[in-house]
C-alpha cells in the first residue's frame, strides 16, 4: 500500500536521503525511527508529496500521491500537529476537514468522539494542550476514512494513558485492513505498537523487517574459564568482540562470517576451554537502535526541515 524505491534527497550538497527503499502492507504497522536528522521527516513528505525527491519513487495504493484523485480519501497525514488555525474550535477544524474531503460534515462530531475531544468540540484549539492537539490532527487523519496513516510522531505530548488509546486506535486500523506508517522516539511505544521496523541512519536504511525478526538475537554468548587466553584467540583470528561479567564475551554475527562452529573450532586449536556457547537472549528494541545508529551524526537541512 505504501512503497518507495531508491528515494532520495540533498540540500545544497548535504545528502538527507539516500536510496530509502520500503513497503508497508495492509494489515501492518511500520515504525519508522531514526536518530534526529536522519532522514525520517524528509522522506515522509517526499511521499506524500511536499518534497520531491531527486531521485526514486514513492507510491500509495500504486500511485503517487500527486496523482491520487481525492488523497484525504485514501491517506490520512499527521506532519505538524501545530499547524492549525488557532482561533477556529475543534469542531470547526474538523469539519473543515470533512469539506475538504468531500464527506458530509457530520463525519467530523464521529472522529472527534473517537479521538475523546466531543467535551471540547467548542473550544479554540489555541486553548488546546499539545496532548489535545494531537487528538484532533488523528481526527483529521481519520474524517475521510482513509485506507492508509502516515504520522509523523504521533503521541507526542500524550499521557500514558493517551499512549495507550493511540496504540489502541492503531492496532484497530490495522486490524480493519489499514496500512500505517508512523515515525517516533518513543522506543519502548514502538516496540509495542508496530509489526514492522525500517531504521534509517545518515540518510540510509541501516534495517527493516519484521520486529520480531530484527529483535532476534544477532549475537553468541562466549564463557570460559580462561578469558585472557580467549580474548587473545578472538583478536588473533580478526573476530570483534565485547567482554562482559562473569568470564563471558559476546560476539557479533549479524554480517554471517562469524558462525557458532568457526568459534568452536577456533577455542579447539586454540587450547581455549568453552564452557558455554549460545545464542545471546533476544535484543530490546533500545538496544537494537542504538546499535545500529551509533555513529550518526545529524545533518543541519534535516533538523531544519
Amino acid at each position: 500500500m505504501i512503497t518507495t524505491t531508491a528515494l532520495t534527497k540533498s540540500y545544497g550538497n548535504a545528502p538527507v536521503v539516500r536510496d530509502v527503499s520500503l513497503h508497508c502492507e495492509p494489515g501492518t504497522i511500520t515504525g519508522f525511527l531514526g536518530p534526529n536528522g536522519a532522514g525520517k521527516s524528509t522522506t515522509l513528505r517526499m511521499i506524500v508529496g511536499l518534497a520531491r525527491p531527486d531521485h526514486g519513487t514513492s507510491t500509495i495504493a500504486g500511485r503517487p500521491f500527486v496523482e491520487l484523485p481525492n488523497p484525504t480519501r485514501v491517506v490520512g497525514t499527521l506532519l505538524d500537529p501545530s499547524a492549525m488555525h488557532a482561533g477556529r474550535t475543534g469542531r470547526a477544524t474538523t469539519k473543515i476537514a470533512a469539506r475538504m474531503a468531500g464527506v458530509p460534515t457530520g463525519r467530523a462530531d464521529d472522529v472527534l468522539d473517537l479521538v475523546g475531544l466531543t467535551h471540547a468540540a467548542d473550544r479554540r484549539v489555541g486553548d488546546y494542550s499539545l496532548g489535545m492537539r494531537q487528538r484532533l490532527g488523528i481526527a483529521q487523519t481519520l474524517v475521510a476514512e482513509p485506507q492508509v496513516l502516515i504520522l509523523d510522531e504521533p503521541a507526542n505530548g500524550l499521557d500514558p494513558e493517551g499512549i495507550a488509546w493511540m496504540r489502541g486506535l492503531l492496532r484497530d486500523f490495522a486490524d480493519d485492513g489499514g496500512t500505517v506508517l508512523l515515525s517516533s522516539h518513543l522506543l519502548h511505544e514502538v516496540q509495542a505498537t508496530v509489526d514492522h521496523l525500517v531504521v534509517i541512519s545518515q540518510g540510509a536504511v541501516v534495517a527493516s523487517g519484521p520486529l520480531t525478526e530484527l529483535l532476534a538475537s544477532s549475537s553468541l554468548l562466549l564463557r570460559t574459564p580462561n578469558p585472557q587466553a580467549l580474548a587473545r584467540a578472538l583478536s588473533s583470528a580478526r573476530i570483534d568482540y565485547r567482554p562482559g561479567p562473569d568470564d563471558t564475551f559476546t560476539v557479533d554475527v549479524r554480517d554471517g562470517h562469524v558462525t557458532a562452529e568457526r568459534i568452536a573450532r577456533l577455542a579447539l586449536d586454540q587450547r581455549v576451554l568453552l564452557t558455554e556457547l549460545r545464542q545471546s537472549d533476544s535484543l530490546g528494541l533500545e538496544q537494537l537502535f542504538f546499535s545500529l545508529t551509533a555513529t550518526t551524526t545529524a545533518h543541519p537541512q534535516e533538523a531544519a526541515a
